[in-house]
């Protein structure tokens, strides 16, 4: 997982290319999403984190984003509301 604080733009850059990063996160809601989610683009840089894939933003307690993610979001919730 990285902080968005912790990189310099150039270097975000770098490792969204590499496809290194491929997802986004808020990390005050614990919320997971695509890069280019309308939602994900609002939230403050202090917030924002990434991650390499699905499974690291799951082992980090985070969940899928209702708009961009809506089918893991409503399997997330299915299973989530079972428990």
């Amino acid at each position: 997982m990285w902080y968005h604080r912790d990189l310099h733009w150039l270097q975000l850059g770098r490792l969204i290319h590499q496809e290194k990063i491929t997802l986004g996160g808020n990390q005050s809601l614990k919320i997971y999403g695509t890069l280019s989610c309308y939602s994900g683009k609002r939230m403050k840089n202090a917030n924002r984190v990434f991650f390499a894939d699905e499974a690291e933003a799951i082992r980090n307690g985070y969940r899928p984003c209702a708009h961009c993610r809506r089918a893991a979001y409503l399997n997330w919730k299915l299973i989530a509301g079972s428990k």
